[in-house]
Parts: C-alpha cells; structure tokens; sequence
C-alpha cells in the first residue's frame, strides 16, 4: 500500500526523498488556492518561480504576472495573490507567471517528484482522486510562513489524510497529528484558524473575503500539475 507523509515547511525537505513520490503543494493562505482559481476562471498555464526579477522578464514573454511579498501585491505586475483577482475574465486563455512569500518555493523545491500537485480546499476532492489513481507514495508540502510552521496548511493536510486514509498508509506521526488537527477543526475551520499567525496577518492588512473564500471545500474541479517548466490543469486537459 502507497503511504502518505506531510512535511510542515519546505526547510524540512531535505529530510523526505521524492524520488518517484508525488508531492501535493500547499499554500492555502493564499497562493495555491489562488492558482486554482485562476485555472478555474480559464488560465493556459502558470509558471510559479521564486524570485520577483525573473517573474517580471516574463512579462516580455507575453505573459501575465502576479507577485506578492510578505500578503501584499508586489509593484508593476499585473496581479497579486487574492483570487478575486482572477475572477474577471481577464486570465482566459492566458499564461501567467505568479511569484509569493511561501507557495511558489514550495512548489520549485520539490520539482525533484515524480508528480507535484497543487492543493487547496478549493480543490481538495480531485486532488484525493488523482492520488488514489496514481496509488504512488505521497508527501505533502506545506508552504510555511517564510520556513516556519504554520495552521492552515497543516490542516489542509489533515484533510487529505481523511480522504486517503483508507487507501494509503502512514506511518509518520506528523500525518496522524494533521489528521487530528483538521478532525478538531473540521466543523468550523475559519474560527478554528482565527487566532493562527497568517488569519492575523491578513485581517490586519484588510484582507477577509480572501480567507472564508480559501477554506472552502472543493469549490472546483482542477487538477494543477508540473509539466517540464510550468503547471497546467490536468482536469481540463483529460477532457
């Protein structure tokens, strides 16, 4: 049976081999459920990086640019990292190249699977579906907060662990504490996240829509995976 391990922040990845793994990514707060929206309103393809110099070159290359440091958009690009952003028509048919705090570095660290997929709640049942196809073992990534710990992604992984936990094994304590974690907080998950560091931070920078909208669960049915130098939604281009 394939096994499932949750890794709390990119800092810990040099302790996991990927190496024929899939890896599920996460930055529920805000930049994995931003690209789900984005792919959900119609986006080609994203190409996540880390730094904010090469995220704007892209924009030579005819495509769109989000950027956000520390939970604010970055200046001279096109987006930030509210999925309300994404929402009016204006990234269909369109490629863009998104750089954040936390999530992209997710992301590219752990380019070295044999399947990285992007999670959110947003997306959090056809994230469980494609896993239990691939039945390969699972590692999910939680993006942090700039290396450290943090709620709402360990939750995020929680969920997927109760999705899982009848077809995958774990054997690893930090899965079976995110497993408890999100059983704790399932029935109201915003007021179980309202004193964690990120909600606090987002709150006092007048972001709140963005929040309950990232906590809800499986809003669309989109599948981002790496490809080569980019993601794409795997649920669009299956049908």
């Amino acid at each position: 049976m394939a096994s499932i391990d949750v890794c709390y922040s990119p800092e810990l990845l040099h302790l996991y081999d990927l190496e024929g793994k899939a890896v599920v990514a996460v930055d529920i707060l805000r930049a994995t459920s931003t690209m789900v929206t984005a792919f959900a309103h119609g986006a080609r393809d994203i190409f996540p990086v880390m730094d904010l110099e090469e995220c704007r070159a892209f924009s030579q290359k005819g495509c769109l640019t989000a950027a956000e440091r520390n939970g604010i958009k970055a200046d001279g690009f096109d987006f930030g990292n509210s999925p309300f952003s994404y929402m009016n028509g204006a990234v269909e048919s369109q490629s863009i190249a998104i750089t954040t705090t936390n999530g992209t570095r997710a992301i590219r660290l752990s380019e070295a699977a044999e399947e990285v997929v992007v999670g959110s709640f947003l997306n959090l049942r056809t994230v469980a579906s494609h896993l239990k196809e691939l039945q390969i073992d699972v590692v999910v990534v939680c993006a942090g907060w700039k290396g450290q710990f943090n709620l709402e992604d360990t939750l995020f992984a929680g969920a997927l662990v109760e999705c899982l936990e009848k077809s995958f094994a774990f054997e690893n304590d930090a899965t079976l504490a995110s497993l408890h974690l999100y059983q704790a907080a399932k029935s109201d998950v915003f007021s179980f996240l309202k004193q964690s560091s990120h909600v606090r931070r987002l709150e006092n920078l007048g972001i709140h829509e963005d929040i309950q909208f990232c906590l809800q669960h499986n809003l669309y049915e989109v599948l981002p995976v790496w490809r080569h130098d980019r993601l794409v939604d795997l649920a669009a281009v299956k049908n």
